[in-house]
């Protein structure tokens, strides 16, 4: 659908050659910019109402009392599921510690959080295939368990303030949501409207990028200098990739 898209657009409406460099790279801008913009609607709505029915309360009790490997897989998976954004994290690590569960399973639902963005994941299926996509995650996951396990290791309970230890879970306030069906949908919508508005630049500038890769740089150059199987090529691709992935989503 998308690459007939940008064929009616780019060669048959623009009149460009896909023999030309030009009109390859205007090909490829436009079959991944409609491509991961209706990915990126589809699936920040679908986020945004799973953000409006389970609240943070919830995942507090869901994790309480369970043995340690299972509370420990169900705050990463959660953490993965859920990414609440940073107005819920400071209610939501003194809730579970006021509830109980143990810091280093905290910190592997905070890891997670952050870490395993569903935006970038669907960037890059639609990039780079569901096989990067699926390793990126699985990565995610296991910094997120390894990483609660390390942080247990040095017992952060004995950093935390007295005073967090006394404060009551309904102390905390969280912001208040129209749980109705109608709520659920403005908040989804408005989601959808914040980060796409937020986004929008970085993903034209990082397929803009690709597309001029994709069109006036010859494959053969790029397997020459980050493909050759060099110990450099891995640290290049780093070097390169830093100004052009500034965060998850870019």
């Amino acid at each position: 659908m998308f690459e007939a898209l940008a064929n009616l657009i780019v060669y048959n409406g623009l009149k460009f050659s896909p023999e030309t460099p030009v009109g390859a790279a205007l090909h490829f801008f436009v079959m991944d910019v409609t491509k991961i913009f209706f990915m990126l609607v589809i699936i920040i709505y679908v986020m945004g109402l799973l953000r409006a029915m389970i609240s943070p309360e919830r995942v507090r009790e869901y994790i309480r009392n369970r043995p340690d490997w299972q509370a420990r897989g169900m705050a990463v998976s959660l953490g993965a599921m859920t990414p609440f954004c940073s107005c819920s994290s400071v209610p939501l690590f003194i809730g579970f510690v006021e509830a109980g569960i143990p810091l280093g399973v905290t910190f592997s639902f905070l890891i997670a959080s952050p870490m395993i963005n569903e935006v970038a994941a669907v960037i890059l299926i639609g990039v780079l295939g569901w096989k990067l996509a699926l390793l990126y995650i699985v990565a995610g996951l296991v910094v997120a368990w390894f990483g609660g396990l390390i942080m247990q290791r040095f017992k952060p309970e004995r950093w935390v303030e007295a005073y967090v230890w006394k404060i009551q879970m309904g102390e905390v306030a969280l912001p208040e949501q129209d749980k109705s069906l109608k709520g659920r949908h403005q908040y989804a919508v408005a989601e959808v409207k914040e980060i796409v508005g937020r986004i929008w630049k970085w993903v034209f500038i990082g397929i803009g990028i690709g597309a001029l890769f994709h069109g006036f740089i010859p494959e053969a150059w790029v397997a020459e200098h980050l493909a050759s199987g060099n110990w450099y090529d891995v640290p290049t691709a780093v070097v390169v990739g830093v100004p052009l992935y500034s965060n998850a989503t870019g």
